[in-house]
């Protein structure tokens, strides 16, 4: 089953394992399924994601700046500043009300909307 869960892709173009596809794919139940993985450290459910440079001076870049903080000129305060894109703003138009056992926080669906922060 591990094997199963790490080198071979789920039925019917799945995005990923569930408990429920590989105890039908290995004839064991649900918490068996889950157990192992558990065990195993195996958390099909989760992808990171990362997005690679096509720049060719990515190389001399990185080490420009992994430079200043591996050696900072004299007297010098290195920044690390980053964006994040497509980051909305929005002001709801009515005030969220509070989380209470059993129910979750909730906001309406109305905002109005002050572009994006970068």
């Amino acid at each position: 089953m591990i094997t199963k869960t790490l080198e071979e892709p789920p039925p019917n173009q799945d995005s990923h394992w569930s408990t429920r596809s590989m105890a039908a794919a290995v004839g064991l139940n649900q918490t068996a399924v889950s157990r192992i993985w558990r065990a195993f450290g195996l958390k099909p459910h989760q992808v990171q994601s990362w997005k690679q440079s096509t720049d060719p001076l990515f190389i001399d870049k990185v080490r420009d700046i992994v430079g200043l903080y591996l050696d900072p000129p004299e007297a010098a305060m290195v920044l690390a500043v980053d964006e994040k894109s497509q980051i909305q703003a929005p002001d709801r138009t009515a005030p969220m009300l509070p989380m209470m056992p059993g129910v979750p926080g909730r906001v309406t669906h109305d905002y109005v909307r002050h572009g994006t922060t970068s």
